[in-house]
């Protein structure tokens, strides 16, 4: 089985794109301020943005605040074509829980992610249908540590189910994740040292 160019899709797509006289909108969905950094820099060219900012997965309640804020520092620090909005949403991380019952012995990368993935992705699609955006995805795939052919997958199912475009991804390659690195230096932006629920808040303080 022929491995799938997510890279190779979205550079044909925006291909597309850039010979129409309309700026489609694009519903991002956000984990934290450094994974959004080069996608916001890179996306910010060919759409309207807006974030979501949607992780009940975090882990305390001030580590969701912290990045939330550092989110919003980003946004209003970095130079767009066009326009980036943001949208917030409550602290549910009972969600979270609910969802990662029975995983919670997992290793990190395991079920209990994919699920999460499917958590926060399907709350963007919802967004993104309500909003009547032209798009949907997430700065989860520009992470080394996160499977992009899983967040892909669900990606995909997602459009199909809510009936709204799915823009594939896999924002690591052509040096993104090395950018993101490099845009985090120049804004001084929080780089937290776990991905952000206590499963994986644990797995760093015992490593």
């Amino acid at each position: 089985m022929n491995k799938i160019n997510y890279q190779k899709l979205l550079d044909e797509e925006i291909q597309k794109l850039t010979k129409e006289d309309k700026i489609p909108t694009l519903l991002l969905h956000s984990c934290c301020a450094p994974c959004s950094s080069y996608v916001l820099e890179y996306l910010s060219e060919y759409f309207k943005i807006t974030v979501l900012y949607y992780n009940p997965n975090i882990f305390p309640k001030e580590e969701y605040e912290y990045r939330t804020d550092e989110l919003k520092r980003l946004i209003e620090n970095l130079p767009a074509k066009n326009k980036i909005s943001l949208i917030g949403t409550e602290y549910e991380p009972e969600k979270f829980y609910e969802i990662a019952k029975g995983h919670e012995q997992e290793p990190e990368g395991g079920e209990r992610c994919f699920k999460c993935y499917e958590l926060r992705l399907k709350e963007a699609a919802k967004y993104a249908k309500e909003g009547n955006f032209d798009y949907f995805t997430t700065t989860l795939s520009i992470s080394p540590l996160k499977n992009a052919d899983k967040l892909n997958e669900i990606g995909r199912r997602l459009s199909e189910e809510y009936d709204i475009p799915y823009l594939y991804s896999d924002f690591k390659k052509k040096n993104g994740y090395k950018r993101s690195v490099e845009l985090s230096k120049i804004y001084d932006l929080y780089r937290q040292d776990y991905c952000g629920c206590v499963y994986s808040k644990v797995n760093r303080d015992v490593i």
